[in-house]
């Protein structure tokens, strides 16, 4: 049984392929479309998970789409009435999409398929978000908790998942919304809304949550079990064409942030205020589904459960035993959630989670891959030097490389499904100084000096470092570095000063140490990611870290890079010194020079 799984329209869209339960294969449409958080029809997405299943169209017996469209239209039709005759040129603009395209979805689906026969089938957007959530978790029975911006109506639920169902309690609707509380802030900080939400998560440390008692008194009228009403005077978002509105800007001293401009002390406050609410919320939620449902184990998914402080206050709080965090958390897991769904509770099939406590997500390693030789032919076809290395070989030079405090870009087996990179396309540094961080963020990433960087640990030291006793195979939980590997510079951490406080030297691992002395962590381990794994014990073998930084293998907004043609221009056109590709190596100072602008081969203009 070949089951198609698609989310599209809103953002980051996907494909997924579930045969007889087993996810096969996962992608986001962005990394095939090269156009970042693409909300497209994922037809790119899409052509790959049948050519890794081998599959034609017509062998697919089954497509779930993850939300419902006409209900959604139905939401959209009664906000805009609701508000006439403002937000008419909001209702302009959003109207032509929906009248040609997305209502019209069965359709569309049907027309990339050519020669499929079989049903389509609508799952409400919170129960893939469910589903994707629950199934794949390692937990026979557990509860769940949703949070996004918004499906149809919904904009969080609960429920418990047992066996192989999942079904919702109790719902938030529309427009009292965390996600939307959040991104209003992330747009008001000047930041894009739908993916500028973990940079403003990144700047709440720099903050003081000053603006916490207003954010509690005028937006938001919050209840003990975590549900809210938002003051919808101080938003835009139901009938304009921004988040806030000039009561939001008069409260909070001044219009939004320009995208671009100098990042002040009001806008590192305001980051510190609404993700201090946003992490009570949440665990405010969290208390009340554990009294409500009694599971010991929670299950999470939608966009705000990538805020992985949130996560990490959870997991610090011991609201639950454990917890199993969907890895692509956001839209793109719908498609995996809504093929799950069609799988366990439509057709009723039998659900055995693993023995050993693994999830079924297959260390979310679900994109494609490429063979060494075709990579080679590739390198000898444009001229670009480089030399094969046997396994053993090839992890040592590269760990000595590290240790020798080069910039490696990995490529390495099949691309991971989800936002985060974990050790398949990532970039590869040491962690024991302060000096790498300028130089991933600024000279190799192109990005904000105050994001901070991720470790990846191996997981049987992880508690040797940080003070985190689960694993975190997805880097979706933060944790404290442990006291002890803890440095103190005197003065220490003026909440006047600006963004340079991030070069001070917290810890033995600085590179990785954020202002608050947390990291968000990626544990490795031997059975998932044995690749990663042997370059990280080598690396611990050759200078005593276990410890290394692993950010995401693009620059600033870029989509991770999918084939070796774009990990060889972004290596390229970065300050990387070393680009691994497979078992082939390749050195910065032998290769030739690029001009600006040259497309590859293989790679579209």
């Amino acid at each position: 049984m070949n089951i198609l799984g698609i989310s599209a329209f809103y953002h980051d869209s996907a494909a997924c392929l579930v045969q007889d339960g087993r996810i096969v294969a996962a992608a986001q449409e962005e990394r095939f479309s090269r156009l970042k958080h693409d909300s497209a029809f994922p037809g790119g997405a899409i052509a790959y998970c049948l050519a890794e299943a081998g599959l034609s169209p017509d062998q697919v017996d089954l497509v779930a789409f993850y939300d419902k469209p006409w209900t959604k239209f139905e939401r959209l039709l009664e906000t805009y009435l609701t508000f006439s005759p403002v937000g008419i040129r909001s209702f302009m603009k959003a109207m032509p999409v929906w009248l040609k395209e997305k209502l019209w979805l069965e359709n569309r689906i049907r027309k990339a398929l050519p020669g499929y026969r079989g049903k389509v089938i609508f799952s409400e957007h919170h129960q893939s978000h469910a589903a994707s959530a629950f199934f794949p978790s390692p937990f026979d029975r557990a509860a769940i908790l949703t949070i996004d911006g918004v499906g149809e109506w919904a904009t969080a639920s609960w429920g418990t998942g047992q066996g192989n169902r999942v079904d919702l309690a109790a719902e938030m609707r529309f427009p009292h919304s965390l996600g939307l509380l959040y991104s209003a802030f992330t747009y008001f900080a000047g930041f894009r809304v739908n993916s500028g939400e973990y940079k403003l998560m990144g700047l709440a440390p720099y903050g003081r949550p000053v603006y916490l008692d207003a954010i509690l008194d005028k937006l938001i009228d919050l209840k003990e079990d975590g549900s809210f009403r938002l003051n919808m005077k101080y938003f835009n978002y139901c009938q304009g064409l921004t988040m806030t509105s000039r009561a939001f800007a008069r409260l909070f001293g001044g219009p939004p942030r320009k995208p671009e401009g100098p990042i002040t002390r009001r806008e590192m406050d305001l980051a510190a205020s609404i993700q201090t609410a946003t992490e009570e919320i949440i665990l405010r939620m969290g208390r009340h589904v554990r009294r409500e449902t009694g599971e010991s184990n929670l299950c999470l998914a939608g966009g705000v459960a990538l805020n992985c402080v949130a996560n990490g206050r959870i997991l610090k709080e011991k609201i639950f035993d454990r917890l199993w965090i969907q890895p692509a958390a956001g839209d793109a897991g719908g498609a995996l959630g809504a093929a799950l769904y069609a799988w366990y509770q439509y057709l009723d099939n039998e659900r055995c989670p693993s023995s050993d406590g693994r999830d079924a997500q297959r260390d979310t390693l679900l994109g494609p891959s490429w063979k060494t030789d075709d990579i080679m032919a590739w390198l000898q076809r444009e001229g670009y030097p480089f030399r094969r290395h046997k396994e053993p070989e090839l992890i040592d030079r590269v760990a000595r490389a590290l240790a020798d405090k080069k910039v490696i870009g990995w490529f390495s087996g099949r691309m991971e499904f989800g936002p985060r990179a974990l050790g398949a396309r990532s970039i590869l540094a040491d962690p024991r100084t302060t000096d790498m961080l300028a130089t991933l963020n600024l000279k190799i990433k192109f990005r904000e000096s105050f994001r901070p960087l991720a470790p990846a640990v191996l997981a049987e030291d992880a508690d040797r470092y940080f003070e985190l006793d689960t694993p975190s195979p997805y880097m979706l939980l933060t944790a404290p570095v442990r006291a002890e590997r803890r440095r103190r510079t005197v003065p220490f951490d003026d909440p006047d000063e600006g963004i340079e406080r991030i070069y001070r030297d917290r810890s033995d691992i600085p590179a990785v140490t954020h202002l608050d002395y947390s990291a968000r962590i990626q544990t490795v381990d031997r059975r998932d990611n044995p690749r990663f794994h042997a370059l990280l014990a080598r690396f611990k073998e050759l200078t005593g870290c276990a410890v290394l930084i692993n950010t995401s293998f693009n620059v600033r907004g870029e989509p991770i890079v999918c084939t070796p043609q774009e990990a060889y221009r972004c290596f390229m056109t970065t300050g990387m010194d070393m680009l691994v590709l497979e078992e082939v190596v390749l050195e910065k100072g032998d290769q030739p020079p690029q001009p600006d602008g040259r497309p590859l081969s293989g790679q579209p203009d």
